[in-house]
């Protein structure tokens, strides 16, 4: 699931941007051939070593270089004890890496003329609003697709991970206080690039999915690449989401993120996201056909807002359309975007226009280093002729450091206190408490133990006694599966008057108000 928790997890995470050089559009060329066959061959070696000792299943890598697919291959297998290998035709799941899809297909929309970056969303949405009228009257498609509309950063993804659909998380954006005013902040929103989709869609009279596969999948023959999760839950050839539990890589999770599709719901094979990296490195031509306007294509590659400098080289980094725009000390530009769901996947594209290179690293395992290893190891020797540092290793690092982080939050419910003050009775508790965001929270009494659903399906989970009034559960049952923490506040009539979810009031939608008592 992704819920607020999860998503600030994997925002931490996909801002240690990729480490990768490149060169200025103005440069001369400074990859070989010989650089890049070198870069090549340790591809060939450094894969296998490196699932050995991470233990990732699988890997899948693609490489285009000059419009020519130079390296194509897969390493691995599709799941943990099972000896099917993963090879070119092998669907991944994408994750995050769907953003830069999504915008290569809106472009394709403003190339055409239906609709334009700079067209207020809610010109071909009217449903959408923000929590400010005036917001609703100004975002554009190309705010919401550069993480600059003022949602705070994972809105909606909690809705989501409680079982809302697209359609109503949407709708519940405008009980969102922003965190900052309009084009004045960055903050990663996987619904916030979604509604900008979907007003695209919306203007173009087809469902998000349909407009997909018309506008970008089918043109370049893309034939193993949807935007629906069915498609990849039907293919034969799939690999399975992975998490580390107990020593082990680990088939226990399954994520089905259609109500974010746009911003997370692509699947894919290395054979065809070649095709989009050509149509992308082509600005917008492939086989000597134009599908997508040059100025359309290019205008997603424009820095549109700061993300502050990246953690691990301290280089400039930016957000485009869908991309993001990495510029190093050497006045190097790449586009790129990481992708990860916390149930086992991660995925990294990173193109270098100025010398029509690319690569894209597709994994079945998360948390690892490895695809972000992988890609900088392969620009350092492309680039300087050798491998200048273990990369891999800085990343799994980086990972490593960030998993305990979050494996923490709930550190403090796990031992408890040592005299824990009693509860009320149990029935004290129990009813319906509300607020907009949510919606209906039910707390229900059960032999001996409370029981909290949430969400349109009524998703329960069970309460644990903590201390006093504070009681705990798992909100995610995933990988670092933190504690968190329930609170009641109790009126003079010993009856819970309100109750604080923890692990969602970080944008404080995590207080419910009573509106019945049990029955």
């Amino acid at each position: 699931m992704f819920s607020s928790r999860t998503f600030r997890w994997r925002q931490s995470l996909i801002t240690l941007a990729l480490v990768t050089a490149g060169a200025p559009l103005a440069r001369a060329a400074e990859i070989t051939p010989a650089r890049l066959s070198a870069a090549l061959a340790q591809l060939d070696t450094l894969t296998p070593s490196v699932l050995q000792k991470s233990g990732v299943p699988g890997v899948a890598i693609v490489v285009v270089y000059n419009d020519q697919v130079v390296y194509m291959k897969g390493f691995g297998v599709r799941e943990a004890g099972r000896p099917d290998a993963v090879d070119p035709d092998t669907v991944f799941q994408l994750a995050s890496m769907s953003k830069p899809i999504a915008s290569t297909i809106v472009s394709s929309l403003v190339s055409d003329g239906t609709v334009g970056w700079n067209d207020p969303a809610a010109s071909h949405m009217p449903q959408l609003q923000m929590f400010d009228p005036w917001v609703t009257r100004q975002v554009t498609i190309a705010d919401l697709f550069s993480h600059r509309s003022g949602l705070p950063g994972g809105a909606g993804d909690d809705l989501e991970s409680v079982g809302f659909g697209r359609t109503e998380i949407l709708r519940r954006l405008r009980f969102l206080e922003p965190a900052s005013s309009l084009r004045s902040a960055y903050a990663y929103s996987n619904f916030g690039l979604t509604a900008g989709a979907q007003a695209a869609a919306q203007a173009a009279g087809k469902a998000w999915e349909d407009l997909a596969a018309q506008r970008l999948y089918q043109p370049l023959g893309m034939r193993n690449t949807s935007s629906r999760y069915a498609d990849y839950a039907a293919a034969s050839n799939r690999a399975v989401l992975h998490v580390w539990e107990q020593g082990r890589w680990a088939p226990t999770f399954k994520r089905q993120p259609d109500a974010q599709s746009p911003a997370g719901g692509v699947s894919s094979t290395a054979r065809d996201l070649a095709q989009w990296m050509r149509l992308e490195l082509g600005n917008g031509m492939v086989d000597g056909r134009r599908l997508i306007a040059a100025d359309a294509l290019a205008q997603t590659h424009q820095p549109m807002i700061a993300r502050g400098p990246n953690p691990v080289t301290g280089d400039t980094s930016f957000y485009g359309l869908g991309w993001n725009v990495d510029i190093d000390a050497r006045g190097r530009v790449h586009w790129t975007h990481a992708g990860a769901f916390s149930q086992g996947a991660q995925t990294v594209v990173n193109l270098l226009p100025a010398e029509h290179l690319g690569i894209t690293v597709l994994t079945n395992a998360f948390p690892s280093g490895v695809p972000d290893g992988l890609v900088n190891s392969f620009y350092d020797v492309a680039l300087n002729g050798s491998l200048t540092q273990d990369w891999v290793a800085l990343w799994t690092k980086a990972y490593d450091g960030l998993t305990a982080s979050f494996a923490s939050v709930g550190a403090a419910y796990v031992t408890g206190p040592t005299a824990p003050l009693p509860a009320l009775p149990l029935g004290a508790y129990a009813g319906t408490y509300t607020n907009d965001y949510f919606g209906l929270l039910e707390i229900t009494q059960e032999n001996d133990h409370l029981i909290l659903q949430l969400g349109p399906q009524h998703k329960s989970f069970h309460l644990t006694h903590f201390d006093q009034n504070i009681f705990t559960y798992l909100p995610e049952p995933e990988p670092p599966a933190a504690l968190g923490g329930v609170t009641f506040t109790v009126g003079p009539d010993r009856l819970a008057q309100s109750v604080v979810l923890e692990n969602y009031n970080g944008d404080g939608q995590g207080t419910f108000t009573r509106v019945q008592p049990p029955k």
